[in-house]
């Protein structure tokens, strides 16, 4: 409701004064929703009763034993999910409520159970030797089975995580996990590779109209991966540093592009910050490369920041009225 649209009313006399107070009457007695609040809560306690049955294994481990923590986790996880698929509506391709307001709370809990499981039995039993990557791939699948059977995008999340991180264990699993060498070749080249399946999957589910409503998903995990990933290679590769800038620009406009069209100011925001970075990053490059190192050029690069810094408030702020207006 709007009150001062009441009271314009009211002023061209649209509206007796009998029903000018009745309207207040209701304005004030509204109820407030605590939707969200309530869900933020379901949510916190999932992730609070899962971390605090970790802490209570890993405090008494030794009484308790190895067998029987699996089989206590395996029970939560298949307890939930014989729930899940005995409430869940049948699968559709178009987007499908919950059944209840517990429904999605339990298959969270399921899922984690499970991912926590498949975790537990790797590291304490070494079920799949050192194929860390298969320890990942399955319950990846699984992830990705339940997120589109279900119709819940918190677990298509965590399979796209876990999609990631099956993608970097293959590729440098003892680099990774030894030496922390996070700019190796093969990992940045499995960033870029995974990031564009991550916006081809969002287009496909939009033009076959299968989940479509995953679309903002796999977009937004796709966007953040591929601009991680070419601003790594321009700042590994410093060489060719000037050809990663211009992918990084045809990858900014061509999310640009996607902004606009389905007026998008998160999107257009990303965009900016990381173009923002990969240009700012060229431009001191290019600047101490002409001018050397020497006073001349930290003041330059003291103005560039302070016009740039500038430009690109103005820009936001340009932008977020043309979409708003859109």
């Amino acid at each position: 409701m709007n009150p001062p649209l009441f009271e314009r009313w009211r002023a061209d006399a649209l509206i007796s004064d009998d029903s000018f107070d009745r309207l207040q009457a209701a304005e004030k007695n509204r109820l407030f929703s605590l939707h969200w609040e309530l869900r933020s809560l379901l949510y916190l306690g999932v992730l609070l009763v899962s971390g605090g049955l970790g802490i209570l294994i890993y405090k008494n481990i030794d009484s308790i034993g190895h067998t029987a923590v699996l089989c206590f986790i395996a029970a939560i996880s298949m307890a939930g999910f014989v729930y899940c698929f005995k409430k869940a509506a049948p699968w559709s391709t178009a987007k499908v409520e919950a059944p209840n307001p517990y429904f999605d709370y339990v298959l969270l809990l399921a899922c984690l159970a499970m991912v926590s499981f498949a975790g537990y039995l790797q590291y304490q039993y070494h079920v799949f030797g050192e194929r860390y990557g298969l320890a990942t791939f399955i319950p990846m699948l699984l992830l990705f089975a339940a997120a589109y059977y279900f119709d819940h995008l918190g677990i298509l999340s965590m399979a796209i995580t876990a999609l990631c991180a099956w993608a970097g264990i293959s590729v440098t699993p003892m680099r990774i996990l030894q030496d922390n060498d996070f700019g190796n070749t093969n990992l940045i080249i499995a960033g870029i590779v995974t990031a564009l399946g991550l916006l081809a999957a969002a287009a496909l589910s939009r033009f076959r109209s299968v989940k479509a409503h995953f679309w903002f998903t796999y977009t937004n995990f796709g966007m953040h991966l591929l601009f991680i990933s070419v601003l790594a290679g321009s700042f590994v590769f410093e060489s060719t540093y000037f050809l990663w800038f211009l992918a990084l620009t045809g990858i900014a406009y061509y999310f640009f592009t996607i902004a606009n069209k389905h007026h998008s100011f998160y999107i257009l925001l990303v965009l900016t910050i990381y173009f923002y970075i990969g240009l700012s990053a060229t431009m001191l490059r290019l600047l101490f490369d002409l001018l050397q190192t020497g006073d001349g050029s930290i003041y330059l690069a003291f103005l560039y920041f302070i016009g740039s810094a500038v430009a690109l408030v103005l820009f936001l702020i340009k932008m977020n009225k043309k979409l708003k207006s859109a």
